[in-house]
């Protein structure tokens, strides 16, 4: 709570600040604006011009191969990197010597050089990059909008120019690079084609397809491969005939009959006779399932029947046998005849294949080198190509157009920028001078430099009460001031007090004669003593001579009653200072002036004294040491506070004590803080029937001299 009310304190502080450096401020902010608009009026109407660009990693061209490999890959830097590089002079050079900037920009016939023409560009220049993309804006500002519009799309076009310039020159070394692999390949592939064809002539070696990657021996393989396939049918034929022989050979009979459909022989007799055996054989069968006997005639006859088919097939079967046995062994000698034939082949292979080693081997490095020949010459072929077609760097997503309207200057930005300047600059320097001002600001100054009271607060253009008609609001102020008077002196004998200031104009003088008035007002019996004998100013305030005085009374042996004169005031009297002497300290560190100040004391309820100025003058310290009582007057915020305590050191130094301060002269309307201190004045102020009567009562109270006391209040 208690952080919470010192940060309000603060904040009050600052808003006093403000208010009582309104008119600083409010000068420093009219002329920041009127500033900020006489130059913007003045500026000339520049046009905006923009285009807006997508870069790329790499100029790009149709593919011709469908080559995946090179397609341009996302560089997250390639935007802030173009950024840069269109600001340079590699661009904005070529951009000022196409468009003739220099001379369209020479003014009186002072053409511009090119680094000052660069510059100007520069100024008109403005880039912006869209964050997390490789697109790009630029702007141009310019007093001519076609210019503008001109000058935005010549350094898009000079900066595609010389990336597809840098690219194809990169291009055309790679190609030059990749021309000079080609030939040194062209001369390997011949050394190779060299040693090919002369290990070819030296082993006599026939190659159906030099230039192939086939084997120089694949027909022989393939004829090899033939004769053993004509070994393998062999043997089969052999191994089936051999087979089927021996079933015929190892079935005699009846066994041979029926196994005769399964042997497969294919014999036309055979076929013909075959089926009528086996007929004779079912209908045998069936006569005897009939119940006939075997000696049945009919039994017999078929039985007759079927021998003479079987020796019918048996001398046919013997026929085929033996030409099975011929067939047998003519392929065995066939066979035979098929495996020598290979056995000589393969000799022959093997003889082939030892010779033609080194041929393979040099074939194979030949046609190697030819492959990486024919690889780098197609990689130079389609950088050629690509080098011949159009390339882009850039692609142009809003051509810059002359613009309508002017984008500079922005009024209403440049009016609310400079407002805003003018009200920061107002209030630094409010509280930079706030700063330097050490005068004294606040009762908590006064109280904590000089550990004394604030006795009360003076407001500002207080004039003289008595002069004025009846009771005011103002009055207010000097009765807090006795009050406080009275409440802390050392004790009621104590009414002797001087008025003292640090310096002139503090208002010590106009305070004075208002508070002796209110004490004259009050019942009190009150003398006003002018001890300024250096500037006297009682005597005009209250109209009353002083060629009588103080002076007249301390140097010669005049009565007090001469140098006593009443005022208009009831109840308050006048000691003017007389003629002003040639030593002033002299006379009223006298025992006579001792003499004068106990005299007083007894006449009357309380003595004010007006005492030069205590700093640049001695006899404010002399004063201050007769009397009972110093009160120090304060013009608020004029004097530095090391002045005010330079006035209480005199002060103490001398003997004297100091009663209080009186801060004087508070304009109210900007230190708010003192208003409490005498905004209460209506309150108090009295009905007109009652000041009547108050004034009726002051006018009949007696003295002290008549033993009664002040009034009450």
């Amino acid at each position: 709570m208690a952080h919470t009310e010192e940060v309000r304190l603060h904040f009050l502080d600052y808003w006093r600040v403000i208010r009582v450096r309104w008119v600083l401020i409010l000068l420093a902010f009219l002329l920041v604006v009127i500033t900020t608009a006489v130059v913007t009026y003045f500026q000339p109407r520049e046009y905006q011009s923009s285009v807006f660009i997508e870069v790329k990693s790499t100029a790009e061209t149709p593919r011709i191969f469908g080559n995946e490999g090179n397609i341009p890959y996302h560089d997250p830097q390639l935007a802030p990197t173009v950024y840069q590089i269109i600001q340079r002079t590699g661009i904005l050079y070529p951009v000022i010597e196409d468009l003739k900037l220099q001379d369209k920009w020479a003014r009186d016939g002072n053409r511009p050089s090119r680094e000052q023409a660069y510059q100007i560009l520069r100024g008109k220049l403005d880039l912006d990059e869209v964050r997390n993309t490789d697109l790009l804006q630029i702007s141009v500002f310019d007093t001519d909008p076609q210019e503008a519009a001109d000058i935005a799309n010549k350094i898009v076009a000079v900066y595609q120019e010389k990336r597809v310039q840098e690219e194809r020159e990169i291009l055309n070394r790679a190609v030059e690079t990749m021309n000079e692999e080609v030939a040194k390949e062209e001369q390997k592939v011949e050394a190779a084609s060299n040693q090919v064809a002369r290990i070819r002539d030296e082993e006599h070696i026939i190659d159906l397809n030099p230039e192939g990657t086939e084997d120089s021996l694949t027909a022989a393989n393939q004829n090899v491969v033939k004769q053993e396939g004509e070994v393998n049918d062999a043997e089969t034929n052999v191994a089936t005939l051999t087979a089927k022989l021996q079933q015929i050979e190892s079935l005699k009979g009846d066994d041979l009959m029926r196994m005769m459909p399964t042997l497969n022989i294919q014999d036309p007799t055979i076929q013909k006779i075959l089926p009528n055996y086996q007929e004779a054989v079912a209908n045998e069968a069936q006569l005897l399932n009939s119940g006939l006997g075997e000696n049945h005639p009919r039994v017999k006859a078929l039985r007759a029947t079927k021998e003479v088919y079987v020796r019918q097939l048996e001398q046919q079967v013997a026929s085929v046998r033996d030409g099975l046995q011929r067939n047998l062994n003519s392929a065995s000698a066939t066979r035979d005849e098929l495996q020598k034939h290979l056995g000589a082949i393969n000799e022959q292979q093997l003889v082939s294949k030892n010779l033609s080693a080194n041929y393979t081997r040099a074939k194979n490095a030949y046609i190697k080198e030819k492959s990486l020949r024919d690889g780098v010459r197609l990689r130079a072929q389609t950088q050629t190509m690509e080098m011949a077609m159009p390339r882009q760097a850039v692609s142009v997503k809003q051509v810059a157009e002359p613009p309508s309207t002017a984008a500079r200057p922005r009024v209403a930005l440049n009016l609310a920028l400079g407002a805003l300047v003018g009200l920061v600059l107002g209030l630094g320097l409010a509280f930079f001078i706030e700063y330097l001002d050490t005068s004294v600001k606040t009762m908590d100054d006064v109280e904590t430099l000089l550990d004394v009271p604030v006795l009360a607060i003076i407001p500002q253009n207080i004039r003289l009460l008595f002069r004025e008609g009846g009771d005011t609001p103002d009055a207010e102020a000097y009765r807090i001031l006795r009050t406080n008077i009275e409440f802390n002196r050392k004790s009621p004998d104590a009414n002797t007090i001087s008025l003292a200031s640090g310096g002139p104009g503090e208002g010590k003088s106009t305070t004075l004669a208002n508070l002796a008035f209110i004490s004259a007002q009050g019942g009190y019996s009150t003398l006003i003593v002018d001890a300024d004998l250096r500037r006297p100013v009682q005597h005009t305030l209250f109209d009353v001579d002083k060629k009588i005085g103080l002076t007249n009374y301390l140097t010669t042996d005049l009565a007090i009653e001469k140098v006593i004169f009443p005022t208009s005031v009831p109840n308050l009297s006048l000691l003017p200072s007389g003629v002003l002497p040639a030593d002033a300290v002299g006379i009223l560190n006298s025992q006579r002036m001792s003499d004068l100040i106990a005299e007083l004391k007894t006449r009357y309820d309380i003595i004010f004294f007006d005492s030069p100025p205590m700093l640049g003058v001695s006899d404010a310290s002399v004063l201050a040491s007769e009397v009972d009582q110093t009160i120090i007057v304060v013009q608020h915020r004029r004097f530095p506070r090391a002045m005010l305590t330079r006035v209480k050191q005199a002060i103490v130094g001398v003997g004297g004590s100091v009663l209080g301060v009186v801060l004087n002269n508070v304009d109210l309307r900007h230190d708010q803080n003192y208003y409490y201190y005498t905004s209460y004045a209506s309150y108090y102020h009295p009905r007109t029937g009652e000041l009547k009567a108050s004034r009726r009562q002051k006018t009949t109270a007696p003295t002290r001299n008549g033993a009664a006391g002040p009034e009450e209040y």
